[in-house]
Order: C-alpha cells, then structure tokens, then sequence
C-alpha cells in the first residue's frame, strides 16, 4: 500500500465498514454487467459476488494492494499491484500475483522513497492495459480484502476510466475499518487511552497486525502488504467474527 496515506490515517477515525446499509453487491454487478462494454469488463460483472447472507468462513476472498505514484486519483496513477486469494483457513501464495507497472503519471521523488520502483524499473514494465485481464479474472467472484478502501476502489476505478473509458465498482472488506470500528468497541478501550495520554489507536496495517501479535513484515511492497492484509482479516474473525458471520456484516 502507499503508506503515505496510512501516516496521514494514524490519528484519523476509520470509515465504519459501511455507512447504514451496505451496497446490495450482487445487484449491483449484474446491472453493470448489462451496460458495461469492455469484455473483461462484462466477464468480471457476469462472475458476480456471494450473496450478502453468505457467511464469511465460505467466501472467496482475494487480498489487493496497489502501490501508487500518489494519492490523488486525477493525477497519480499504479505503480504495483500485489493479489493473494484466500479465505478464512488458507492463503494460496502459490496462486498469488505480484506486478511492477508503468504509471501513466510522473513518477515522483517522494513515493520513489517510500516504495523503492524507481524510474528505470518502470520503462521496462507494461502498462495496466496489459495485465487487465488477468487483474479481472481473479477479482471475478471473489471479495476484496483491502486496507483502506479509499486506495484500490478509487485507484483502480481512474485508472480503468484512464485506460478504457470505464470504470470499476466492487465489494471490499476493509480490514482498516474493522479494526476502527474494533478498537472503538473494546472495553475500557476510551478509559485505556485516557490513562496512556492516547486520542485514538493507529490503525496503520502494521500497528493493527502488532495487536494480534502477527509477525513483522517488510513495508512498501505491495505482494506483502497483500499477505499481511489476509493475515489480518484471519485473525480480526478468528477473535470478532466467527465463521458463520454473514458476510453483510464486513463488506461494504
């Protein structure tokens, strides 16, 4: 992820996973795949998502994590994408993709720093038009499992309108916004942060992994920040969200 944005977001209230009523998904998807005109486009919209009552320990998850040149949609663009499909019990390394890509956006000083795709990486790498298909054929039918929403949906929605003049919706868990919306639910949790002289807990992925005592990992990778977004939504449900949670409940 560009962890740039999870620095500004240490002291910011997370989103609640969804405001009100979650988006009804599966609808959603098959008006689109009605109107949408791209066939990789049409194939991904027809595969369509599991129902909302569809509980989570049963649904095909896939972990996104983009690398970006930035954070503004209008001008920065893609520069890594990391995709792991998993589920509650099993993470499919072998079945995982990692892409290096060249932005259609200057490629800056200051996000070269963070992740470490240099200028002379990206002129030998394709465009996001050319791993399209396969970015859509593994989305197809699963839930994404993001931290921090507010990247991959927006991200990858412009650059699709950059590309092919249409843009892209789907249904995410927001491991971010649990862990938010976790953090304000634990007991005694405002009492614990008056006594540490703390306004709120980080909820940057490795701050929020270190709560579940999840190994460390390297930053700015995409492909691993992938992993540690699955390993942390195994273990938000492994202690918040049993296997028979309808997956309305974490999506949005």
């Amino acid at each position: 992820m560009l962890h740039i944005s999870k620095q500004l977001l240490r002291s910011a209230p997370a989103p609640a996973p969804h405001a009100g009523v979650a988006p009804a998904w599966p609808a959603l998807l098959a008006q689109q795949a009605a109107t949408a005109r791209h066939p990789a486009l049409q194939h991904y919209y027809r595969a369509g998502v599991p129902d909302a009552a569809t509980p989570i320990g049963e649904v095909p998850l896939l972990a996104m994590d983009f690398e970006t040149t930035g954070l503004n949609t209008r001008r920065d663009d893609i520069v890594s994408i990391g995709l792991i499909p998993f589920s509650l019990t099993r993470i499919r390394l072998s079945e995982s993709a990692h892409w290096i890509l060249n932005p259609r956006a200057d490629l800056r000083h200051e996000s070269v720093v963070i992740h470490g795709i240099t200028h002379a990486t990206v002129a030998q790498a394709p465009d996001l038009s050319e791993r399209l298909l396969k970015l859509l054929t593994m989305m197809a039918g699963r839930v994404m499992v993001v931290h921090h929403r507010g990247i991959e949906q927006h991200f990858l929605n412009a650059a699709l309108q950059r590309r092919i003049g249409e843009g892209i919706i789907f249904p995410c868990i927001d491991t971010l916004a649990l862990e938010g919306l976790l953090c304000q639910q634990a007991p005694l949790s405002r009492l614990k942060r008056l006594w540490r002289g703390r306004s709120r807990p980080s909820l940057s992925l490795p701050e929020s992994r270190a709560r579940y005592h999840l190994p460390h990992y390297p930053a700015h990778n995409a492909l691993t920040d992938a992993l540690g977004c699955a390993e942390l939504l195994q273990a938000q449900c492994a202690h918040h969200f049993p296997p028979q949670t309808p997956l309305r409940e974490l999506w949005c």
